[in-house]
């Protein structure tokens, strides 16, 4: 009896994993925050570039593999980021930025020597590896940065 009771707990998890983390993916990660006007001169430095990034957050409980995922801006001009061999921890957050540097679990770089987010307005686009628009953050200036 209490073998059948695993095992009716087992096939119930194993249904609940299998029908419910593909559609919390789509749903959980969010872009929170873009960081579109770095402090100071925009100098093209590569610390200034890096003073520009936009945050994303996995809201669930679950780590998610972003590899193939793209994050663009709206000039459709060619500004896109596709994740490479990267898995954000469950709750956790990750910042690209758009200047050159190291990767690590929170922050990635683009490795771009330009700008990407417009001072005075812009929207990010987050997709996944099919290319189904996850979420999407606009601002229109005014500022330094926005939350999502």
């Amino acid at each position: 009896m209490a073998g059948m009771a695993v095992l009716g707990i087992v096939m119930t998890l194993g249904l609940v994993v299998t029908s419910s983390v593909p559609a919390q993916a789509v749903t959980r990660m969010h872009i929170s925050k873009i960081q579109y006007n770095s402090p100071g001169t925009d100098d093209g430095s590569n610390r200034s570039l890096n003073a520009e990034w936009v945050q994303l957050h996995n809201r669930s409980g679950s780590r998610i593999n972003l590899s193939g995922w793209t994050l663009r801006d709206n000039c459709g001009c060619g500004h896109v980021y596709t994740f490479h061999n990267y898995t954000i921890r469950a709750h956790g957050y990750v910042k690209i930025h758009t200047g050159r540097g190291t990767n690590t679990q929170t922050d990635r770089y683009w490795g771009r020597r330009a700008y990407v987010w417009n001072n005075d307005g812009d929207r990010a686009t987050l997709r996944n590896r099919a290319g189904t628009v996850i979420d999407r953050c606009s601002y229109s200036g005014g500022d330094t940065s926005v939350s999502c």
